[in-house]
């Protein structure tokens, strides 16, 4: 029977305790400054992230404007504004919490309705959009998170050290040509239960069997140099998602990948005309689960034991049976 390391007002004290020190180590590594963000944006902007393309965001009317407005998914097409109205220069950037409903979501151990999440985005330069600048970078976010759980369980020795030294690289063609017969997930699966870590490259474009690896809005991340830092999570025997990132789209690949994705109309927003025109920034950035990421270190069955949300019957009665205490 399940029972947690951490009792609930313990939970509580060690959450608080992670996310103050995973801030700064994040904030150290990549040269970042914390600023405020919004909930909502207007759904004219084209600011909203899109996710897989089929997720209805929570919209409402505002009776002073009368604009319609819509709770982010993510931010990450707002922080290319934010980097340029704030001045930021190259090599250096900005973190965010960000709150965001995805009503959408299918619910379960890891996936909630409620996501919480660093935001982070940095300005970079033409010469920096390659692989081996991107992977340097995912080695300094796993170096704060190795880091982070150092200092967690020096607080709370009761938990583990599940984390492998270093993070292994891989694409997610050389996963469909290792796992041809498995799922996306069953691959990531696959491949941590030998690893430990990884981080998966090259996600929102076909693959040679026609089907994609997983699906990415087309009009932040490149699909080429971007990727999902997965780790493995033996309390469930899963891949554990901990964060999706990436060097950002160039005028050039924000126009390719719209074409495949029949989306060329969003040249017309306001994001995408600046984009397209070279008045935004270079940059690459991502978002790192917050509740995930206490979830994974605190050893939890389920996310529900650190953050708050609202659970359909299925989950409730998982919980109960399995001696989950749920916030």
């Amino acid at each position: 029977m399940y029972k947690s390391k951490l009792d609930l007002m313990q939970t509580e004290h060690a959450i608080k305790f992670l996310k103050a020190t995973f801030e700064g180590e994040l904030a150290s590594a990549l040269n970042l400054t914390r600023i405020s963000a919004p909930l909502f944006v207007t759904r004219e902007s084209g600011l909203n992230d899109n996710l897989n393309g089929v997720e209805r965001p929570v919209s409402f009317d505002v009776k002073a404007t009368g604009d319609t407005v819509e709770v982010v998914h993510s931010l990450a097409k707002w922080k290319r504004y934010a980097l340029a109205k704030y001045g930021f220069v190259r090599y250096s950037g900005l973190y965010t919490d960000m709150n965001a409903i995805r009503r959408d979501e299918d619910m379960d151990n890891l996936h909630s309705i409620y996501v919480d999440q660093w935001d982070w985005e940095v300005v970079i330069g033409r010469e920096d959009r390659n692989a081996d600048y991107l992977k340097e970078t995912v080695r300094k976010i796993y170096r704060a998170i190795k880091a982070t759980s150092a200092k967690l369980r020096k607080e709370y020795p009761v938990l583990s050290d599940i984390l492998p030294k270093d993070i292994t690289f891989v694409t997610s063609q050389e996963l469909e040509d290792e796992y041809p017969e498995l799922t996306s997930k069953e691959r990531e699966t696959e491949f941590v239960r030998k690893t430990g870590a990884a981080f998966v490259m090259g996600i929102g474009g076909k693959l040679r069997s026609g089907k994609k690896h997983d699906g990415r809005a087309p009009d932040y991340d490149d699909w080429s140099l971007n990727g999902d830092i997965i780790l493995y999570y033996p309390p469930l025997d899963c891949a554990f998602e901990i964060s999706s990132m990436g060097i950002r789209v160039d005028e050039k690949s924000l126009i390719t990948q719209l074409k495949e994705e029949n989306c060329m109309d969003r040249l017309a927003l306001p994001f995408h005309k600046a984009l397209a025109a070279g008045n935004l920034p270079l940059t690459m950035g991502g978002g790192i689960g917050q509740s995930r990421l206490s979830m994974f270190l605190l050893e939890k069955l389920h996310i529900g034991e650190v953050q708050v949300s609202v659970w359909d019957k299925k989950n409730l009665e998982y919980c109960e049976k399995n001696n989950v205490e749920l916030m």
